[in-house]
């Protein structure tokens, strides 16, 4: 009657639009044990106007996870809320990692404009759009000038 769903956590929307009986369902479990998981911390119910809970479709994914990870597994409650933190320090870790190489790599780059610029120390350090027509002659330097 129901069509399965399957949404990784990472591709998982983020919008809290799920009434509590659907993302139970959603999820395989029992409505109770959803309200149970919510308490836990294990996930985080948004509220509607009425203060009725809202799941996302991320919430969705991530109680299957704690599903397979205590039924297929046998892992504790406790076991899984912390898998579940280390899992997103992870992916925060992953994100700042990325940020950093883009920071050095620009860097980097800034560093060899300047030892490009260094060494050929007459050049303007803004480059002219167009070339020049100015014409410069060079006359050697008699005694007396400066």
């Amino acid at each position: 009657m129901y069509e399965e769903i399957s949404i990784s956590v990472e591709q998982a929307s983020d919008a809290k639009v799920l009434i509590i009986s659907v993302a139970a369902r959603l999820a395989g479990m029992h409505p109770q044990t959803l309200r149970q998981y919510d308490r836990l911390g294990l996930v985080q119910a948004g509220r509607a106007g009425g203060g009725g809970r809202r799941y996302s479709e991320r919430d969705v994914a991530l109680l299957r996870e704690v599903q397979r990870l205590s039924q297929a597994d046998g892992v504790n409650l406790a076991g899984i809320k912390r898998i579940i933190g280390l899992e997103q320090l992870v992916g925060e870790l992953q994100e700042r990692v990325a940020e950093l190489e883009q920071q050095l790599g620009n860097a980097y780059q800034q560093i060899a404009q300047l030892e490009a610029m260094r060494a050929y120390p007459g050049r303007d350090l803004v480059r002219q759009e167009r070339p020049s027509t100015a014409l410069v002659v060079w006359r050697p330097r008699r005694p007396g000038d400066r």
